[in-house]
């Protein structure tokens, strides 16, 4: 399993507007092959600030099955203009301490 992790920073003032697409959104994301779970967190400290956590089965599922889709074209459409500056992308895979 690989978990993308995205810091997003909204746009000040757009952050109700900017829940609401992404409930909407992610509809598109949990169909995706390969998609395992997704959460949006909202920071409490520093408003407009979230941290996105996305499961999937592979780093290709994410790099090329989603982002090489139409669906991700659809995606970029309903949030891409939310975010100042635009959000880092990484990906993490779990480290075996047994």
């Amino acid at each position: 399993m690989i978990l993308e992790a995205v810091m997003l920073q909204v746009r000040e003032g757009m952050e109700e507007e900017y829940e609401k697409t992404f409930k909407k959104a992610s509809s598109i994301i949990s169909k995706m092959k390969g998609y395992i779970h997704h959460e949006l967190q909202r920071c409490i400290e520093q408003k407009g600030k979230y941290l996105l956590l996305i499961q999937w089965e592979t780093l290709e599922d994410h790099t090329v099955g989603f982002r090489q889709s139409p669906d991700y074209q659809e995606w970029k459409a309903l949030l891409h203009h939310f975010y100042d500056p635009s959000p880092t992308v990484e990906h993490f895979q779990r480290v075996d301490l047994s």
